[in-house]
C-alpha cells in the first residue's frame, strides 16, 4: 500500500510535537513533502535511501517470453548508535543506506547532511527533524570550560563516590545476613570459635608437657 505526503505530514507533526516544532522547520517540511507525493507503504518503517520496489520482466532463454516480476530492496534490521541522543536507534535500513551512513560518519551526520527532498520515508523525515531540533536545543545551552585541576578534582570525587557506594552495598549485605541468620547464629558462631581456641591452647599445653617428660 502507498500513502500520500499529506498524511505523512500529519503523522510527523503529531510524533515530533506541534508545540516544540519551530515554524521555519515546519515550513521546510511542508515544502519538501508535497500532497501529491506517493511513497511505498513499506518504507514508513525504515531508512531506504531512495531504494524501493522495482518492476520489470523475466525473459525466458528459449523463446524470449516475458513475465512480470519485481525486485525488492535488501532490507536489514540494525541498531545504530546516535551520539546526540546517547542511545541506540533500532531501525530497518537498506544496504545502500548503510553505506551512505558509513560514508557520512554516523547516523546523526547522515540525517543532517541528507536534504529533505531525498528523505522520502516517514521514519527518515521524523529522525531528521528530531536531530535538527536537538541540535537547536544544544546550540542554546551555555558551555563551561574547566581547568585540568578542576577536572582532576571531579575525577577524584567520582572515585570517592564509587568507593562510598561499594561500602554502602557491603554494609547492606552484612545487615541482610544479620537479619537472615539472626543474632543467635552470630552468638553460636562466636562460642564455637572460642571453644576451638580453648581446645587448641589445651592441646598445645599437653604437647609441651609430654616433650618435657621425655626430654
Amino acid at each position: 500500500m502507498a500513502f500520500r505526503g499529506k498524511e505523512m505530514m500529519k503523522k510527523l507533526v503529531k510524533k515530533v510535537g506541534a508545540e516544540t516544532l519551530t515554524p521555519e522547520l515546519k515550513e521546510k517540511l511542508k515544502a519538501c513533502v508535497p500532497d501529491s507525493k506517493v511513497v511505498m507503504g513499506r518504507a514508513k518503517r525504515g531508512l531506504y535511501a531512495g531504494r524501493h520496489i522495482q518492476y520489470g520482466n523475466r525473459v525466458s532463454e528459449d523463446g524470449g517470453n516475458k513475465s512480470r516480476r519485481c525486485w525488492k530492496p535488501n532490507v536489514q534490521e540494525k541498531r545504530l548508535f546516535s551520539y546526540i541522543f546517547d542511545r541506540h536507534i533500532k531501525v530497518k535500513v537498506t544496504t545502500h543506506a548503510l553505506r551512505c551512513i558509513d560514508k557520512a560518519g554516523g547516523i546523526d551526520e547522515y540525517l543532517l547532511k541528507t536534504p529533505y527532498q531525498k528523505m522520502d520515508t516517514e521514519m527518515g523525515l521524523f529522525w531528521k527533524t528530531k536531530v535538527e531540533q536537538r541540535y537547536a536545543e544544544l546550540g542554546q545551552m551555555e558551555v563551561a570550560f574547566f581547568t585540568p585541576e578542576d577536572e582532576a578534582k571531579f575525577e577524584q570525587g567520582f572515585k570517592d563516590l564509587n568507593i562510598a557506594k561499594k561500602d554502602a552495598r557491603r554494609e547492606a549485605r552484612k545487615e541482610a545476613r544479620r537479619k537472615m541468620y539472626g543474632d543467635k547464629g552470630g552468638e553460636e558462631k562466636g562460642e564455637e570459635e572460642a571453644s576451638l581456641e580453648a581446645g587448641g591452647s589445651e592441646s598445645h599445653q599437653d604437647d609441651h608437657g609430654w616433650l618435657e617428660a621425655h626430654a
